[in-house]
């Protein structure tokens, strides 16, 4: 297959992981009133570690100190990331739609953080989306005169948004001559032990879980966890690291049009700005509108 057409299709899974990931604001929003934020994350990352292995278990054998190291990296970052996000979303100042724009910082963040890496140099375009994307930020986050109206949940989302950034970036850097398939579980199985150990030491066990968490958790893992993370890391080999963050910070635009749809979540006209100066940041720094074609 020709290198253009493996961009392509790259893009496509991004995309399609973007869609998914929307969805999922509510959803854990929701979920997170029955289960602890710590065993959330532990089931879902767990037992998706354990579907892949035996989808994968023919290719076990492989598994090396360096597809260990890396795959510990990867979770590490995932596991931090999500632990940031969730405590954000369970903030109640924080609506799922803001949750995702926030979270959507990485956008921005990975081109200047993986610069050292790929040696591909942010241009003009990064950082005008930079500052497009942070004045966006503000008007999203600030909801009064000023900067000490910002919420804890949206400090914490903000955090978990540069760790997302950071995990994108090893995945690319990590990814060269390894099987990504074993790196993903991999990634799932030390991201699900991390968040066992605050799990068990600090809630209680959901022994009496309603069906609705568990229909929660079932498509966390397998949609949201299993499906879109083989998306990323598949579609991230075949793309420059910025580019895949631009597409996937998409997941903020289904993020919210998920929230309004489900939830009671309202969006009111200095959020719609914020919301629309950070989409605008993703249309100049990935599609570059002003640049010449002879350039």
């Amino acid at each position: 297959m020709q290198n253009s057409n493996k961009s392509f299709i790259a893009k496509i899974a991004l995309l399609l992981a973007t869609i998914i990931w929307g969805s999922t604001f509510f959803i854990m929003e929701g979920t997170i009133q029955s289960i602890g934020i710590y065993s959330l994350l532990a089931f879902r990352f767990t037992l998706a570690a354990i579907i892949l292995a035996v989808i994968l278990i023919k290719h076990l054998k492989v598994i090396d100190k360096g597809y260990l190291w890396r795959g510990f990296v990867m979770g590490a970052l995932v596991i931090v990331a999500y632990i940031f996000q969730t405590y954000g979303l369970a903030d109640e100042a924080t609506t799922p739609g803001k949750n995702a724009f926030l979270t959507a910082i990485y956008c921005v963040i990975v081109p200047f953080l993986a610069y050292p890496f790929t040696k591909i140099k942010p241009d003009r375009y990064n950082v005008a989306a930079s500052f497009l994307c942070i004045f966006g930020i503000t008007l999203i986050s600030v909801t009064g005169g000023d900067f000490s109206t910002i919420c804890r949940g949206d400090l914490l989302t903000l955090l978990g948004g540069i760790f997302f950034s950071l995990h994108m970036i090893a995945v690319s850097v990590f990814s060269q001559g390894r099987n990504i398939l074993l790196l993903t579980m991999l990634q799932f199985f030390f991201a699900g032990l991390i968040a066992w150990i605050p799990a068990l030491m600090f809630e209680t066990f959901p022994s009496d879980m309603p069906l609705s968490g568990i229909g929660a958790i079932l498509y966390l893992t397998i949609f949201a966890t299993c499906l879109c993370y083989l998306f990323q890391n598949a579609g991230q080999k075949f793309t420059t690291p910025s580019t895949a963050a631009l597409i996937l910070s998409l997941e903020a635009v289904f993020g919210v049009l998920f929230s309004v749809i489900f939830t009671a979540e309202t969006v009111s006209f200095k959020m719609f700005i914020g919301f629309s100066l950070v989409f605008l940041a993703i249309i100049v720094s990935e599609l570059k509108p002003f640049k010449s074609k002879r350039g």
